[in-house]
């Protein structure tokens, strides 16, 4: 089975994973799915109290050579085991899930680009370029409603390390896009890569 692998960054709230979502809800029997939210590190051996001042934002915080590995096994046309990270409790949850190989491999994420071996399995490479503002709001909504947070604790951790390591990590890889879209919610640019997609389904074996 022949895969097309495209990327989706963007900065944290970006919309990038709406986007995801939205093909992947087109086109469930022919998209995989994969976060590289689910690659960050364990952190069992930390207390909760420090795991929660831990940098998230900064490479360095995910196995991406896992994930560069999964990606090629998929590309391979071989099923993969996934972890599962749990944001509540800040480790992996101990569980795992199944991503089934498929002609579509969709992977997002705000430091997908960060990495070249990760950069060199994508076919595709979308960033999506949303205002600040908007990033920080969709952040907080999400972070509370979710992930239990309190919004003291979103607005210290932004300004702590998701701002700083948009700027020195996620803004400058908007370089190696292929496409940069405006906002997860286009539906111009949905429906270009929808039309992309439909050409690829069309010619992939």
């Amino acid at each position: 089975m022949e895969t097309y692998v495209i990327g989706i960054a963007g900065g944290s709230g970006s919309g990038k994973t709406t986007f995801a979502r939205k093909l992947l809800e087109s086109y469930p029997d022919s998209i995989a799915l994969v976060s590289c939210d689910n690659y960050y590190l364990s952190q069992d051996d930390i207390p909760f109290s420090e795991r929660v001042k831990q940098n998230y934002d900064s490479p360095s915080a995910l196995e991406l050579d896992l994930m560069v590995k999964h990606i090629t096994d998929l590309k391979r046309g071989e099923d993969v085991r996934c972890p599962v990270y749990d944001f509540k409790n800040h480790t992996r949850s101990g569980e795992d899930m199944l991503v089934k190989a498929k002609p579509i491999i969709i992977i997002d994420g705000i430091l997908l680009f960060t990495n070249e071996a990760l950069r060199k399995v994508m076919d595709l490479k979308i960033y999506v370029e949303t205002d600040a503002d908007e990033r920080i709001l969709r952040r907080a909504r999400r972070d509370m409603n979710e992930r239990g947070r309190s919004i003291d604790s979103v607005i210290e951790q932004y300004l702590a390390t998701v701002k700083p390591m948009h700027n020195a990590f996620v803004e400058p890889t908007k370089l190696f896009a292929d496409i940069v879209i405006n906002g997860g919610m286009s539906e111009i640019a949905l429906d270009l890569v929808s039309a992309k997609i439909d050409q690829l389904l069309k010619t992939l074996k």
